[in-house]
């Protein structure tokens, strides 16, 4: 039987973490965070260390989706959230000894490649937008972590999202290769797995 998991969400109230909440496993002890509370989400900052430390302190995973998810958004907006809230959730999760960090990472860390170059996952960051710069670092960060500390890192780079059980109609576009076609998951078993599975390419 699998043991009782205590998983902490940051972003609980975003769309993606709105969407996979009630369908992560029920026998998970899942604490829901977001920068407002709200019914069944209690308020956290990931800037602040400290509210960091105390939220992650026994927990088994910290799933960290919080951001600014916007490719528009100026360096002024993402600062807060995506480059000093992705490097306070890293630290606490290292420090307080969690053994796994699920990074929510994205396309854009990658957007810049050519359109017809199919993109690997060993492949170096080229993001074309600032945005993409923030995803970069957080999957940098998770690797320092992983390399550094005993805790071990996942870092999902999500491709679309939307709330529907089949991707749009230009995702599917005749130069993708069928490996990226066939990539299309929903994001509760995708993060599930993340959480359980205890083979990662990025630990220590």
């Amino acid at each position: 039987m699998e043991p009782r998991r205590r998983v902490v969400l940051t972003g609980a109230g975003g769309q993606i973490g709105q969407a996979i909440v009630p369908l992560l496993p029920a026998d998970w002890d899942v604490l829901c965070t977001d920068l407002e509370a709200r019914k069944d989400v209690a308020a956290l900052d990931v800037t602040d260390p400290d509210a960091c430390h105390r939220f992650f302190t026994g927990a088994d995973a910290v799933v960290h989706l919080a951001a600014v998810p916007d490719p528009a958004a100026s360096w002024e907006r993402l600062l807060p959230a995506n480059v000093v809230g992705a490097y306070q959730v890293a630290e606490a999760a290292a420090n307080c000894g969690v053994r796994r960090l699920v990074l929510a990472s994205s396309l854009h860390a990658v957007s810049a490649v050519p359109a017809q170059t199919q993109v690997r996952t060993d492949d170096a960051p080229r993001p074309a937008n600032l945005y993409g710069a923030t995803k970069a670092w957080a999957e940098a960060l998770g690797a320092w972590v992983a390399a550094t500390t005993a805790t071990s890192v996942v870092a999902l780079r999500i491709g679309y999202f939307a709330v529907r059980q089949t991707p749009p109609s230009w995702y599917a576009r005749p130069w993708r290769p069928t490996a990226s076609r066939s990539s299309w998951l929903t994001a509760s078993p995708l993060t599930a797995t993340a959480v359980r599975t205890s083979r990662t390419r990025c630990s220590n």
